[in-house]
């Protein structure tokens, strides 16, 4: 039973919302120690979606804000940076700070972008109006600042808006200003989706570019973002940028759960029994040589009933697993389905995790980092080769993420319309339910196979069951073209949990339509003459389904052995 009282901070990204409601929080303060630590001049943190990335930049803007500074100090009371010492807590209301959001920059057209951008900078200049009447700044800033506001100015001239009101605020405050910028990847990833992301990139460059690069006026910033955007496309020449993906040890556990975090969390929650099947499906991501948890899906977990289901999908989209099997081939199709089948799977791949997005669709490197920043996959083990290039072995990272991919590749191999006769099929296998087995089969072969597909019968109807079979991990080991008995088995279902019954398929080419009976007879009759079942048999699967199936074209027969 639940004995914790306070309430889930589900979608709470404002640190102070989250401690003065009372919200249950991990305290992550010791992040803002090692930021002052570090003293790096621009910091740039990359995590996948819903992983607190805004909730951390939130933290960091009360910190160092002298906006409400004395009230503001009370939220860190008692908190791990308050226990550091006086060093840290004298950096505390400081400096003036700008924390900004570029998710608003999504848009469907570069055109809608900069109406959007017109926006987003008259509100953001909005916030700072009182510098249009600051004796420090000249009467030109004083225009500038008024004319952008207004929305007076073209693109051209807004690529300067950042850079200068952090100008116009360290003039009036004499302090350099902290810039906080969250998502500063939003607008590029969906201009790629949209097609103008040149265009985009070229503004992203003056933008960020003048804001960061050699700029007198800026105390530091901190980025955070999905992906590292390539040097080459909008951050060339920034010399002065500290980037902490995926990989990079720094900050590896100050976004997400650690394993003694979420074990905490768990036995405040009295739900201390959940957390071997918790780290099943929610653990498994690798920051560096941390282990973390997805925290929005635990929190999730805790909210909804403590039901294991997918929570952290459901928010954060697929669209770059559907770039994956868009244009894929044969090898990368083959390796997908490996990673699904087999627990110990993996893909190896060089390590860059400067993305340039066009890449994606032809590069296999590009796309498997792509894959590793936004959480679909994780990186187990790093090495250096021969002529010193990195390399990183890569794994999906848990159940959650896992049944995401079989979502997409069950999309690609068997038509989106087929979803439901496919589970229904794969079901009906398993419950030794050959009629409706076979009925489910004939659907999905009538709709998604093509009569150019099987110019190689045997090979083709193999590979096409094997793959729609992939989704039974976690269920069964499937095994292909295995010795039992006196011969090999075309595919075998080894259970993985006492009770469950096992499941032999041996498969035929026919030759016409009338010779489907027959050969579908043989295949059932080959089974048991050359005892198939034996290795399922020594393996303790208390009962055996054996199904001879036969193919033509889009045509086929099955014969069971409870038929």
């Amino acid at each position: 039973m639940q004995v914790l009282k306070r309430p889930m901070p589900v979608g709470i990204e404002d640190f102070k919302e989250l401690v003065a409601s009372h919200y249950y929080f991990i305290d992550k303060t010791r992040f803002i120690k090692e930021l002052i630590d570090t003293q790096g001049k621009v910091t740039l943190i990359t995590r996948p979606r819903r992983f607190g990335k805004t909730l951390s930049l939130s933290m960091l803007q009360y910190f160092f804000t002298l906006e409400n500074a004395e009230e503001n100090r009370q939220l860190f009371a008692g908190l791990d940076i308050e226990r550091a010492g006086e060093k840290y807590m004298q950096e505390q209301g400081s400096r003036p700070v700008v924390f900004l959001t570029l998710k608003e920059l999504q848009a469907m057209s570069f055109a809608n972008m900069k109406v959007l951008l017109a926006e987003f900078l008259r509100r953001l200049y909005g916030q700072h109006d009182y510098l249009e009447r600051s004796d420090a700044l000249s009467e030109e800033d004083r225009q500038y600042l008024s004319g952008i506001r207004k929305a007076n100015y073209d693109m051209e001239q807004m690529k300067f808006a950042l850079s200068n009101l952090l100008a116009a605020l360290e003039k009036h405050y004499q302090k350099k200003p902290v810039l906080l910028l969250d998502e500063y990847d939003a607008p590029i990833l969906s201009a790629w989706k949209n097609g103008y992301y040149q265009e985009c990139i070229d503004f992203m460059r003056g933008f960020l570019g003048s804001a960061l690069k050699t700029n007198p006026a800026l105390g530091f910033a901190v980025l955070t973002g999905i992906t590292r955007i390539s040097k080459e496309s909008i951050f060339s020449g920034l010399n002065n940028l500290d980037v902490c993906g995926v990989l990079t040890e720094l900050y590896n556990d100050a976004m997400g759960f650690t394993q003694e975090e979420a074990a905490k969390f768990m036995a405040d929650c009295g739900q201390e029994d959940k957390l071997p099947e918790l780290a099943k499906w929610y653990d498994g991501y690798r920051f560096g040589q941390a282990e973390i948890y997805n925290p929005w899906s635990v929190i999730n977990f805790v909210q909804h009933g403590c039901k294991f289901q997918r929570y952290w999908i459901n928010v954060s989209g697929n669209s770059i697993l559907q770039v994956l099997l868009k244009n894929v081939d044969e090898t990368r199709y083959d390796e997908l389905q490996s990673l699904l089948r087999f627990r110990e799977a993996y893909v190896d791949t060089m390590m860059d995790e400067g993305i340039i997005y066009p890449d994606i669709e032809t590069d296999d490197n590009a796309l498997y980092m792509m894959l590793l920043t936004t959480g679909y996959l994780k990186a187990i083990e790093t090495w250096q080769d021969r002529r010193g290039r990195w390399w990183c072995r890569l794994q999906i990272p848990n159940r959650e993420v896992l049944l995401a991919y079989e979502d997409e590749v069950l999309a690609k191999v068997a038509g989106p319309g087929n979803r439901v006769p496919l589970f229904a099929m794969l079901n009906a296998m398993t419950a030794g339910k050959a009629s409706v087995f076979q009925k489910h089969l004939r659907k999905i072969l009538r709709d998604m196979v093509s009569y150019h597909d099987t110019a190689q019968p045997e090979s083709f109807y193999h590979g096409l069951m094997l793959g729609l079979t992939v989704l039974m991990e976690g269920e069964y080991r499937v095994e292909s073209n295995r010795e039992s008995g006196y011969g090999r088995f075309d595919l075998a279902f080894f259970p993985l949990h006492p009770g469950t019954p096992g499941v032999i398929l041996e498969l035929k080419a026919a030759g016409s339509d009338e010779e489907l009976e027959d050969k579908a007879q043989e295949a059932l009759q080959q089974i048991a003459e050359k005892e198939y079942c034996a290795e399922l048999s020594r393996q303790g699967a208390p009962d055996i389904w054996s199904y001879g199936i036969a193919f033509h074209g889009k045509k086929v027969c099955l014969k069971g052995t409870q038929d």
